[in-house]
């Protein structure tokens, strides 16, 4: 019941781009190390000329922006997501962009034959899958025998671990446990494939202006217990906890590469 709720109020929040956007913009303001991660993303991916790439989870597109160089590699490129608002988003972010098919679909069931591409992307998106096990084995399926699938995370280390222990005593509820984070992505990954690496990234937000970061808060309605703090009490407590005018969060990501 639990994971039903959940699912269904990530379904809701993500019908439109408003609230990833929202948090995109607090790392790209507050990054010590702005567009690092993707920095990160980009120098994980490993693949010959001619591959056949198909992203889940695609959010609005903006990694692609700019990159016409690795989608020229691809002989095919679609980029997916569950919500047709986050398709529709990513096209029109992507228009200027050559080669790329959008389209909408659910990991668990993924709309394709056995072995179709040689690279499957799922970058932070699949601590929200309510099935983890079938669509890791979905995954699976669609690559080709020698594939690569590609799974961005966060660890312990980062936004919200460190806000919901900051309120955890006005919160209402303990926090749903993600998973599928830097700490247990290793095992689920494994029983699907005989060759899993990690490759990690960390930084830090410098946050100035805690009505941002409650902004970041509350874009998680619904899937964050935190959504019963008022925003007062999530401003106060930020501010009673920054240094010098300055709260300081940790980052910690980290791209899982699974061969088949």
């Amino acid at each position: 019941m639990e994971k039903d709720s959940f699912a269904q109020n990530v379904k809701e929040q993500y019908k439109k781009s408003n609230n990833l956007e929202t948090r995109i913009s607090l790392h790209e303001k507050y990054s010590v190390d702005n567009g690092g991660f993707d920095r990160m993303i980009l120098s994980s991916y490993d693949w010959a000329p001619g591959a056949k790439v198909l992203e889940i989870g695609c959010g609005t597109g903006d990694f692609w922006i700019g990159r016409q160089d690795l989608i020229d590699k691809c002989s095919e490129l679609i980029l997916a997501d569950f919500s047709e608002g986050m398709v529709d988003t990513s096209r029109r972010n992507l228009r200027d962009m050559q080669g790329i098919e959008f389209m909408v679909c659910d990991i668990q069931d993924l709309p394709f034959e056995d072995a179709s591409f040689d690279v499957v992307i799922a970058n932070m998106m699949l601590y929200h899958v309510p099935d983890l096990e079938l669509a890791l084995s979905e995954v699976r399926r669609v690559l080709k025998p020698d594939g690569t699938f590609y799974a961005a995370t966060y660890g312990e280390k980062n936004i919200m671990p460190f806000v919901h222990n900051l309120l955890r005593e006005y919160m209402q509820a303990p926090a749903f446990k993600r998973h599928f984070m830097l700490e247990n992505g290793w095992e689920p990954l494994r029983r699907h494939f005989n060759d899993v690496r990690l490759n990690k990234y960390s930084d830090k937000l410098l946050i100035t202006d805690m009505n941002d970061l409650a902004d970041y808060v509350q874009s998680l309605t619904g899937t964050s217990q935190i959504s019963g703090v008022s925003r007062e009490t999530m401003i106060k407590v930020f501010t009673d906890n920054c240094v010098d005018g300055v709260l300081i969060i940790p980052k910690e990501y980290g791209m899982f590469i699974g061969r088949a």
